[in-house]
Formats: C-alpha cells, sequence, structure tokens
C-alpha cells in the first residue's frame, strides 16, 4: 500500500457520510503517521464535490490531494472526475470513521450500497 493522505466524509456527529458528493466534512488521515486525523477539509455548499463535478469546469478540487476518499455511496460520475487526478474513492457500510480507516489499511473494507440505494 502505497497511499499516504485518506479522507473520510464525515456527518456532523462523526459518522461516516451518506454522500460523497453532498459531503461538506472531509477528515484527512495521514496513514504514514498515528490513526488519528491530520487535517480537517471543511467545504461550502458550492464546492462541495456534486457542486464541482456538475459544474464541470475541469478546476481542481481539495480531494485531488489525497490517495484515497471514503463514503458510504458516491456516484460514478464523481468517482469518474476523481480518478482523473488519481484520487480513488470508495464507499463503505462501515459508519465509523476511525473502522473505516482501519479497515481499509487491513484491505477489508465493506463495499458501501450502490450510490441509487442512499440518494434515490
Amino acid at each position: 500500500m502505497t497511499e499516504n493522505l485518506v479522507a473520510v466524509a464525515v456527518t456532523p456527529d462523526g459518522s461516516v457520510a451518506a454522500h460523497a458528493g453532498r459531503a461538506l466534512r472531509w477528515m484527512i488521515y495521514d496513514l504514514s503517521a498515528d490513526l488519528t486525523p491530520a487535517w480537517t477539509l471543511d467545504l461550502t455548499q458550492t464546492s462541495c464535490l456534486h457542486e464541482w463535478h456538475v459544474r464541470g469546469d475541469g478546476d481542481r478540487h481539495p480531494l485531488h490531494f489525497v490517495d484515497i476518499a471514503i463514503a458510504a455511496s458516491a456516484g460514478e460520475g464523481v468517482r469518474r472526475r476523481l480518478q482523473e487526478r488519481n484520487t480513488t474513492l470508495l464507499t463503505t457500510t462501515e459508519s465509523n470513521p476511525q473502522k473505516a480507516i482501519e479497515a481499509y489499511q487491513a484491505g477489508t473494507l465493506p463495499e458501501g450500497a450502490p450510490h441509487e440505494a442512499c440518494c434515490a
């Protein structure tokens, strides 16, 4: 595993956010250090992944600086656009961000529900 920076979308109560595109807070973990969040990325409504994706202006997004992004669900368009800049977006049914990071590192991160099931 060569990824060092992993972002987890979180809700105000601290659980893994249901929708990557609508998440306004991301906890950034540096896997080369301990497993406490190294940074918090707070986005506005106009800078969330969904708005960035539909705007389609080609600008970089702050999540392009992480290797892996994790949320409960994500649309294929957002996944594809992040991957264009080498950020892989994974989904999970794990609701605890710390456990999601641990499972990711162990290669046991449970896959999230289809995007349509979350956000229909």
